[in-house]
């Protein structure tokens, strides 16, 4: 049996993806959330196997909620289900630990299998999604910017480096706890093709502050 939480803002998706879930034998939903907050306070205690996310969301992005349940939670797969094909979104969903990303108008039984998959450990991107992605990656080192592929608050985590803090003056600057920081980390210099953090700082200090 694997256990499913879904994360939607729309009351009707969420009701649709559990019946749908809930007709298979092997697949269970254990809860359903609206927000990140509601997420946040849910899932940790039910611990589910699989959650599947919305990448929009009221309060914050399924991208974020996925970093930081991974944070805290190493072992659950993250399923982004959105009907948006936003390759930045894409490309920061794998760097955020989603096990895979689908668009909702695939068919039923897609996502029923696409939830099946990541729950037994594999990982995957329907066709539309893994071609943006591997466009993405393509384009990455052509990027005039160096900052261009950073997120607001990856830039934010940049900057603090580029002040000398440690990742748990940052996770108190943020509010943050200190694995999500190490985690925005390790996404920041693969976006950039840093290997260390004091490579990060250089540039940093490099850039004007407005550019962040």
């Amino acid at each position: 049996m694997t256990t499913v939480f879904l994360v939607d803002d729309h009351e009707v998706v969420r009701r649709g993806v559990a019946d749908l879930l809930d007709g298979h034998e092997d697949l269970e939903v254990v809860g359903e959330a609206g927000s990140v907050a509601e997420a946040l306070g849910r899932i940790p205690a039910l611990r589910p196997q699989v959650a599947v996310l919305d990448v929009r969301l009221p309060d914050g992005t399924g991208i974020e909620l996925c970093r930081e349940l991974r944070s805290r939670m190493p072992a659950l797969a993250c399923l982004m289900l959105t009907s948006y094909t936003d390759e930045q979104a894409m490309f920061d969903a794998v760097l955020a630990g989603a096990a895979g990303y689908v668009i909702k108008d695939v068919r039923g039984n897609d996502i029923v299998n696409a939830v099946r998959e990541v729950g037994a450990g594999g990982s995957l991107l329907d066709g539309r999604a893994a071609s943006a992605l591997m466009g993405r990656l393509r384009s990455r080192s052509e990027a005039p910017d160096p900052l261009a592929e950073l997120t607001v608050k990856e830039r934010e985590v940049l900057g603090l480096i580029g002040e000398g803090l440690t990742n748990r003056e940052i996770g108190q600057r943020m509010y943050l706890a200190e694995k999500t920081v190490k985690n925005y980390v390790s996404a920041l210099l693969a976006k950039l093709g840093m290997q260390r953090r004091v490579q990060a700082a250089v540039l940093a200090n490099k850039v004007k502050p407005e550019e962040y």
